[in-house]
């Protein structure tokens, strides 16, 4: 199963050229993994930090009044890390593929933790199964 994050466009995240600026990208993956690990029936309360951004620019996406699709699945889970990958795209036109390395953090002790039984539960909702059997 996939998350689905409709993303709205501002003004401000614009270039010169009326593009989106690419930096703006990594803010939309946060509003995205936001929205996804911190809903009220399943979060992530003891807090994450992100070890690691990929990002993948295939075209560019110019401003306009209407949201862009975020999806967002699980490619990896690890005993004190997952993976998140998106696609940020409009139909079948995907401007941006990345992922994400996700470290839950107790920040009562400063230090990083492993993903507990409840979480790794949530995470395997949203782990895609093709790309789950090509990791294997």
């Amino acid at each position: 199963m996939r998350h689905i994050y409709r993303c709205p466009l501002r003004w401000a995240d614009m270039d010169a050229y009326g593009h989106v600026n690419n930096v703006v990208f990594l803010r939309y993956l946060e509003e995205a993994r936001i929205d996804f690990l911190f809903r009220p029936e399943k979060d992530f309360k003891q807090g994450s930090v992100v070890a690691r951004h990929e990002i993948d620019y295939k075209r560019q996406l110019v401003h306009r009044h209407h949201p862009v699709d975020i999806e967002l699945w699980v490619t990896e889970i690890r005993a004190a890390s997952f993976t998140l990958t998106y696609e940020v795209k409009d139909g079948d036109v995907v401007y941006v593929r990345a992922s994400t390395v996700i470290v839950p953090f107790d920040f009562e002790t400063q230090r990083p933790r492993r993903i507990t039984a409840d979480e790794r539960e949530f995470l395997r909702e949203y782990t895609d199964a093709e790309e789950e059997a090509v990791a294997a």
